[in-house]
């Protein structure tokens, strides 16, 4: 990969970050778009794969991967509630 693609990501994954009560996190989808997921149930199972890496870690997952709901825009100016996951990197936590 070209430095200047990763220095690109990198940036990008930065600009995404969300700061709560002095808690850095990233919401997943938003992460699940940068990464290039076009599908919420697919980018799941790489969650899913990140949680037992952390749990291996001997991290507490639940620290590191808060459930949240969120509203998105379906058209003509409604919107839903879609589930969505708040991530942090460890070894902070909530």
């Amino acid at each position: 990969m070209k430095k200047e693609l990763i220095t690109k990501l990198h940036g990008d994954f930065e600009n995404c970050a969300q700061t709560k009560e002095g808690i850095e996190y990233w919401y997943a989808r938003e992460l699940q778009e940068l990464l290039g997921y076009t599908e919420w149930r697919n980018f799941t199972l790489v969650i899913d794969k990140a949680k037992i890496a952390c749990k291996n870690a001997g991290h507490p997952v639940e620290d590191h991967f808060v459930d949240v709901n969120k509203m998105v825009d379906v058209g003509s100016g409604a919107q839903r509630e879609v589930p969505d996951i708040a991530l942090t990197r460890y070894p902070h936590a909530w």
